[in-house]
């Protein structure tokens, strides 16, 4: 492919993501492989240039453009190398006229305000792992180019381009891919080995090995979901993990309580991963700022409200419901814990102690710019005795 060719192959890309944004379709990732799946004679070099002008359009573009050469077009506007192949040659992109139209620069929807700026959201996030502590430590872990995480105890940072489950390490169940941030919400639960762990929203259970590693896989886990597809990925993950305690329980949407009654007033910790926003992943999935409206956002507000309430009652007395989103909006953290606590009378925050972070509200908030991880809000809440 030419140069103007791959650039044309973005915008048709792009023209899929933004219809995909506007009806709910099928994520970016998933929209660059099938366009190269039926296109054989794209090479490694031409679809690794493609998805990065395709995915350079879509972060500096913060509302949904009205195609995907109006996206294309505001990113040649700022990179001069980008605007040389709109020249009209065949295959490639036709010249930019003046009067066409340009995408909006930001890093976010321009509803929200400017209240995730400066927040280094615009920046590509990087690929971490969990060294799993039931099978190794971080010191036993030798991949090329890989260095410890700033922050947490057992993450590896590795260079782009790694192939994770080709490396014997992860065959074996030594390594999981975990952003640092999640690592670090993770430890912030503070599972103890012998306790009664309630892992509530677990989806495919990434936080649930991470707490059974924790426990030293001792005591009894519950890992809950209403999403059966993304709770049967658990399984082989916990078994290559060594991972014995993990039980599993398919949540009724509407009635998550039922398929848990009997862990009413019973758990020493439950932890709620709610449904949320997303915003502190846009990193790692941009054109998903595109997709978040107000209505979205009440709806997901309103379900952690619920979930919460309904975990606190498998809380036994003087135990602990940790509250984690990956949001950077105050509404579902500091905001969200705030209203939880003025709900439940007696319930307390107990300070959250991570190595990176802000204090936000009842909580600590990591943020990409601050702590180069994923955006994630924490909060530890304590059942009175």
């Amino acid at each position: 492919m030419t140069p103007q060719a791959r650039a044309q192959a973005a915008i048709e890309i792009l023209d899929e993501v933004v219809a995909a944004a506007r009806d709910a379709g099928a994520a970016a990732d998933t929209i660059v492989q099938r366009y190269f799946k039926t296109r054989r004679y794209a090479g490694s070099k031409d679809r690794r240039a493609v998805r990065e002008l395709v995915y350079a359009a879509i972060r500096r573009a913060g509302d949904l453009p009205v195609t995907g050469r109006a996206a294309m077009v505001a990113l040649a506007d700022e990179r001069a190398e980008v605007a040389e192949l709109f020249d009209g040659s065949p295959r490639g992109p036709a010249p930019i006229s003046v009067e066409e139209p340009r995408a909006a620069a930001g890093v976010a929807p321009a509803w929200l305000g400017g209240r995730l700026d400066n927040l280094g959201l615009e920046a590509r996030a990087p690929l971490d792992l969990r060294v799993n502590r039931l099978k190794a430590r971080r010191e036993d872990i030798a991949i090329e180019g890989a260095v410890p995480t700033p922050h947490a105890p057992d993450g590896l940072r590795l260079p782009e381009g790694v192939q994770v489950e080709q490396l014997p390490e992860w065959a074996d169940g030594r390594i999981e891919v975990q952003d640092e941030g999640s690592q670090l919400v993770t430890l912030a639960c503070a599972a103890k080995p012998g306790m009664t762990a309630i892992d509530f929203c677990a989806g495919a259970g990434g936080k649930t090995l991470g707490l059974a590693a924790a426990m030293e896989d001792r005591g009894r886990l519950i890992a809950s979901d209403a999403d059966r597809s993304r709770l049967s990925r658990l399984a082989p993950r916990a078994e290559r993990a060594g991972v014995t305690i993990a039980e599993m329980r398919l949540l009724d949407g509407g009635r998550e309580g039922d398929a848990l009654e009997d862990f009413r007033e019973a758990a020493d910790l439950v932890v709620v991963d709610a449904p949320c926003s997303g915003t502190g992943t846009w990193r790692r999935n941009p054109e998903a700022r595109w997709r978040l409206t107000q209505a979205r956002l009440d709806r997901v507000v309103a379900l952690q409200s619920r979930l919460l309430d309904v975990a606190a009652g498998l809380v036994k007395p003087g135990g602990t419901l940790v509250h984690i989103v990956c949001s950077l909006l105050d509404e579902e953290g500091a905001g969200q814990a705030e209203a939880f606590l003025a709900r439940h009378p007696g319930w307390i925050a107990r300070p959250v102690s991570l190595p990176t972070g802000e204090a936000r509200g009842p909580g600590i908030r990591l943020t990409p710019a601050a702590s180069g991880t994923d955006g994630f809000f924490v909060a530890t809440l304590v059942r009175p005795c």
